[in-house]
């Protein structure tokens, strides 16, 4: 049950005074329904009405608060016209300006003969002041803000009514219980939670928007606190939920498959290997997200894990986002599947009939040992005799229910391995994947070489055309990634089919295409011409990013570069440098380049370290767009920027930590007001365990 000492902030804001249904939803779409969204939908500007000249005084462009005396009102002769009401004080005029003007409210705002203090931006036009549209008209004696917070708007919705409604939405905010540790609060000087998100609320200058002041950063401590609690709670129910089995491999079929590497496992992979078998071993659930650079060693590192789920008689699932994915990791693993004496079988949506249904019946029989495939595998009729373990590749791409449904097919609770090629920055895996345990793949396997990446304007395309041309005559293959797949009228960006037309045209006939709208047939056609040779050079979409492997690929041209993101950048990067040969990446850029596309650019240029590159992008584009989450409403954060707050999310992580190691439950005196701070921030899951626990 919700604590009553929540219940104000948990009003509707049809609640407030002047709040209709029309503003109801106008606030909602800005802030949310409740009285504590509004509390929490922080100032992102501040205006400074504590500039008050003599009119003769007043500068052109800045707002200004002046006292004057209304002469008359000018009425527009026709309705383009606007309203004006000539106003002086002792030194000069000024004329107020209205567009759509009310002249009966106006005549009753403005009255002839009266004094009036007005504010808002002074202009100048045919050499006389003019105030368009005031922001404030007050008779002397009433109240007028000398700094007035600034909101994120919408349309139909004005930052008075808005700020109105936060105002009375913050009258009701009480004293909370204190949820910190009062030394860590001292230490850090925050004030109590009430009084910080009063004064936040209260800027007087810029810089009291930045989010390091103590007030902000108190509200981004609490956040950050009530999202790491929440995360261990649930994380410990899961695991007293689901027990888990014992899957212990005794190693017959990871030593053949070992034997018939053409290489010897890095000490990253051996340690992550370990670290899966551990948790596979033992008699909870495994929840394990495994990181690694593009070309650090993943799949190995899974299809180990899979062997062990085998040798301890269940069977495994690896799941992609893509056929053309899948398909890869089918031909790449059915060697060391075959040396090890293991039934590998791919589905996917192209896979029917007959054939289909021969394919379910020897995995329900537990013929399959390991089945690859697309989201095919959440099919109703797809159904494993023993399912231990789930490899999920490139789990931002699924949801959370498409890996809990494939968990479900197991007859026991089955372990789950996620990885990812787009390494995530620390702060972010904190706060995405805190329910998993982490293994990271650092540095790259023997034999893999490195690539040499320039930055070219589109003005040099002719230079690469020949650079192409003449590394082609020597054998070489080679990639050219656009946007688009066809031109666009509303867009000009370089269209895969309209640069194969023209590379084909002056290169020859071994150009080809690929991209997401061909049938799957024809798509495959031309990865295994590329594969073979029989095309040199392959102009693609972004259907390439992530687990084409042709090692004798050596170069990689990505046409508007300055319309990828850095991560994607680095995924189409990593297409090459794959072999033995001297791998290069050209980006090419089309003017205007503007600064966030010229550091991405630099960031490329300059290392190949996919989780240094994961951390400036964290900065460039921000957690929720590098996740992928500004549409799917994960990791929402509303006081917390964890690009900036990443010390605070340590160590909010550790005081969880430790909170939940002496108090599991929360019943102590600041257990009990902790559970306030989970409500407050809408971790209602770890609320919800806690009741139940």
């Amino acid at each position: 049950m919700r604590p009553a000492i929540l219940f104000p902030l948990f009003a509707d804001t049809r609640s407030l005074a002047g709040v209709g249904p029309r503003l109801e939803k106008l606030i909602a779409t800005v802030a949310g329904p409740r009285l504590k969204d509004l509390v929490f939908d922080l100032p992102v500007g501040v205006i400074d009405r504590s500039y008050r000249p003599k009119l003769i005084q007043a500068q052109e462009g800045r707002i200004a608060t002046v006292t004057v005396n209304v002469l008359d009102h000018l009425a527009p002769r026709v309705k383009s016209q606007p309203y004006r009401v000539r106003c002086t004080d002792d030194t000069s005029a000024i004329e107020l300006v209205f567009f759509h003007a009310h002249p009966d409210w106006l005549n009753k705002a403005l009255p002839i003969g009266s004094q009036r203090i007005i504010s808002g931006r002074i202009e100048r036009f045919n050499n006389r002041l003019q105030m368009p549209h005031p922001d404030y008209v007050a008779a002397p004696g009433e109240d007028m803000p000398l700094h007035e917070p600034v909101y994120g708007l919408t349309e139909g919705l004005s930052g008075k009514v808005l700020g109105k409604a936060i105002r009375a939405s913050l009258e009701k905010v009480p004293a909370m219980p204190e949820w910190l540790d009062p030394a860590f609060q001292k230490q850090r000087r925050w004030p109590p939670f009430a009084d910080a998100i009063k004064k936040a609320h209260a800027p007087v200058h810029e810089d009291d928007l930045a989010p390091t002041t103590p007030e902000r950063q108190r509200l981004a401590y609490d956040e950050l606190l009530a999202n790491q609690l929440a995360l261990m709670l649930i994380r410990k129910q899961m695991r007293a939920a689901n027990k888990g089995r014992e899957l212990k491999g005794d190693g017959r079929l990871k030593s053949k498959v070992l034997a018939a590497l053409q290489f010897t496992l890095t000490d990253a992979q051996q340690q992550a290997v370990a670290e899966i078998e551990a948790d596979m071993a033992s008699p909870t659930r495994m929840l394990r997200l495994l990181q690694g650079d593009v070309g650090s060693g993943k799949t190995v590192v899974a299809f180990l894990a899979l062997l062990a789920a085998v040798e301890a008689g269940a069977q495994g699932a690896l799941m992609a986002p893509t056929e053309i994915l899948s398909r890869q990791h089918l031909a790449a693993l059915e060697p060391l599947a075959t040396a090890a004496g293991v039934k590998l079988a791919l589905l996917t949506g192209r896979e029917k009939g007959a054939p289909r249904e021969a394919l379910l019946q020897a995995l329900a029989d537990g013929e399959i040992d390991i089945l690859i495939g697309t989201h095919a595998l959440f099919s109703d009729d797809v159904a494993f005799k023993d399912l231990g373990l789930v490899v999920v590749d490139e789990q931002h791409r699924f949801g959370v229910h498409q890996r809990m449904t494939l968990q479900g097919k197991g007859a026991h609770v089955t372990d789950v391995l996620v990885m990812t090629a787009t390494p995530i920055p620390r702060t972010l895996a904190l706060t995405a994947y805190g329910d998993m345990d982490v293994s990271r793949l650092l540095g790259r396997p023997p034999g893999r070489q490195p690539i040499e990446t320039r930055v070219l304007s589109s003005d040099r395309l002719g230079d690469v055309v020949e650079r192409l041309r003449s590394a082609m005559a020597k054998g070489a293959r080679a990639y050219w990634v656009c946007p688009l797949v066809e031109e666009s009228e509303k867009v000009d960006l370089a269209a895969a089919e309209e640069r194969a037309k023209e590379l084909t045209a002056t290169l020859g006939p071994k150009v080809g295409l690929v991209h997401g709208k061909m049938k799957p047939a024809e798509r495959d056609a031309a990865m295994a011409k590329f594969k073979t040779g029989e095309i040199s050079l392959l102009v693609a979409t972004t259907v390439i990013e992530v687990g084409v492997d042709v090692p004798e690929a050596t170069i990689m041209v990505v046409e508007h570069a300055e319309r990828f993101g850095l991560a994607q950048l680095h995924q189409l990067r990593g297409r090459v440098g794959r072999g033995s040969g001297k791998s290069s990446c050209l980006l090419v850029w089309v003017p205007p380049l503007g600064e966030t596309a010229k550091a991405r650019l630099a960031c490329l240029r300059d290392t190949d370290d996919g989780f240094v590159i994961a951390e400036e992008d964290l900065k460039l584009r921000g957690p929720g767009e590098l996740l992928g989450t500004r549409q799917s409403g994960q990791l929402e954060f509303r006081m917390a920027d964890i690009a900036v707050h990443g010390d605070l999310l340590a160590a909010a992580r550790d005081d969880a930590g430790l909170i939940l190691s002496r108090d599991p439950d929360l019943k102590s005196p600041r257990g009990e007001a902790l559970r306030v701070l989970l409500y407050l921030f809408g971790r209602d899951e770890a609320v919800k365990y806690l009741r139940a626990g």
